[in-house]
């Protein structure tokens, strides 16, 4: 049975439970239609179970045990003993009512990764925000919703940053676009205050910020902003994120991670170096 490394989150358990089901039902030659209607369910179930979109039920997972041919007790007990944990409530679970479904998958992920690597356009990165930033950016794009709200989901922007303390913690590679940094989110003060906070950013050995210049005029991410993970445990695929305005792109074939792999590649050799951010930072504090 699969071999789970040390920080693997719920959301990674979930996945890598989905993946060792679909193994198993593979090896014994059945499809997804057999085993939904095994369980009560359906064809969709299956689908949905085997990718890890959605919480695992004990008797579901005992059935399809019995049903896949697996009568080795010990056997058994490491995938209940991997249910059990897949089924644990992440921090974040607490942030349920503002989270939405498809935004609690990233979160999850974010936790389990040992590497995150993420262009962005319109602002600094989530991970690398300052609490009055992030109250900024946040309000912009909350319209109508009351102070109490907008100061928990601050909350849960700060909390995501605890992974970057954490000593399984992941390598963050951070591509930003100049326009970000240039962009006065909240007024001189806090943009200042956040241009300063990457350049202190900037001496830990886990972080890693370009920042891709306006001299450089057109380049091969010009569809937006994406971020690939990848996770601590071999057996899961890297993940491509994109997300979109109201839903998310969770992307692990991989031709479409290689794609992606690419592009950040490319965004890399032409953005900044290390020591060239810390200079462009300085010039953009001064003109503020």
């Amino acid at each position: 049975m699969t071999q789970i490394q040390q920080g693997s989150g719920p959301t990674a358990l979930r996945i890598l439970l989905g993946s060792q089901l679909r193994r198993l039902r593979e090896a014994r030659g059945l499809t997804r239609e057999e085993a939904g209607h095994l369980i009560r369910g359906s064809e969709s179930k299956i689908s949905r179970m085997e990718l890890g979109r959605v919480g695992l039920r004990e008797r579901d997972v005992a059935d399809l045990l019995t049903f896949y041919g697996v009568e080795d007790e010990e056997a058994r007990a490491a995938v209940m003993d991997l249910l059990a944990r897949a089924n644990e409530p992440g921090w974040w679970h607490r942030f349920n009512d503002l989270l939405p479904g498809w935004f609690q998958t990233y979160v999850g992920l974010e936790e389990a990764a040992s590497r995150i690597r993420t262009y962005e356009v319109q602002f600094v990165p989530g991970l690398l925000q300052t609490r009055e930033y992030a109250r900024a950016v946040i309000t912009a794009g909350s319209a109508g919703i009351a102070p109490e709200e907008i100061a928990r989901r601050v909350d849960l922007r700060m909390e995501r940053q605890h992974v970057l303390e954490r000593s399984d913690g992941p390598f963050l590679w951070a591509v930003i676009d100049e326009a970000a940094l240039r962009r006065p989110i909240g007024g001189a003060e806090v943009m200042r205050a956040q241009l300063e906070h990457l350049m202190d950013l900037m001496h830990r050995p886990d972080i890693t910020i370009q920042v891709m210049p306006f001299s450089y005029g057109g380049h091969s991410a010009e569809g937006g902003a994406f971020s690939i993970l990848r996770f601590h445990d071999e057996e899961l695929p890297d993940v491509v994120y994109v997300e979109q305005l109201a839903s998310a792109l969770y992307l692990d074939k991989r031709e479409d991670v290689d794609r992606y792999g690419a592009v950040m590649e490319r965004l890399c050799a032409v953005s900044t170096t290390p020591d060239e951010t810390v200079d462009l930072l300085k010039r953009v504090i001064k003109e503020i």
